[in-house]
C-alpha cells in the first residue's frame, strides 16, 4: 500500500478546477451574445390613423384631447378621459379649468417661476 496522497482526491482542487470550468462557460456564453446580430424592428404599420404634418404647413387642432390642466408646479397636462365625458361634463370642467387654471397661473408669475409655454408677453 502506498501512502502518497491521491491527487484527485483533494477536495479544494476539484472545486478550483470546477470554479475554472464554470468561469470558462461564463465567458464564452457572453461572447456569443455579444457576437449576435440583433433583429431589426418590424416596419411600422402605415395603415393607422397618424396624422401626416408636412414641414413648415399649418398647424394641428388637438382639440380632441382636450383642454390644458396646468398643475401647481407649472408643468401642464391633459385630462385622461375628455373623449369619454359626456358634454355636460366638459361644459362644467372647462369652467372649472379656466378658473383654476387662470389662479394657478397668477400664482406662478407672482413667484416669478413662469409656466411651461408662456411667453411673458401677457398672451
Amino acid at each position: 500500500m502506498s501512502s502518497a496522497p491521491n491527487p484527485n482526491s483533494n477536495p479544494s482542487a476539484s472545486a478550483e478546477k470546477a470554479a475554472a470550468t464554470s468561469t470558462q462557460e461564463n465567458e464564452q456564453q457572453q461572447q456569443e451574445q455579444q457576437n449576435k446580430t440583433p433583429l431589426p424592428l418590424p416596419e411600422p404599420d402605415h395603415a393607422g390613423d397618424a396624422t401626416q404634418l408636412p414641414v413648415g404647413g399649418e398647424g394641428v387642432k388637438l382639440d380632441h384631447l382636450g383642454p390644458l390642466v396646468v398643475n401647481e408646479d407649472g408643468t401642464m397636462s391633459r385630462i385622461a378621459n375628455w373623449a369619454e365625458m359626456a358634454e355636460i361634463e366638459r361644459e362644467n370642467t372647462l369652467r372649472i379649468l379656466g378658473k383654476r387654471n387662470k389662479m394657478r397661473l397668477d400664482a406662478l408669475r407672482a413667484k416669478g417661476k413662469p409656466s411651461e409655454g408662456q411667453s411673458g408677453n401677457g398672451s
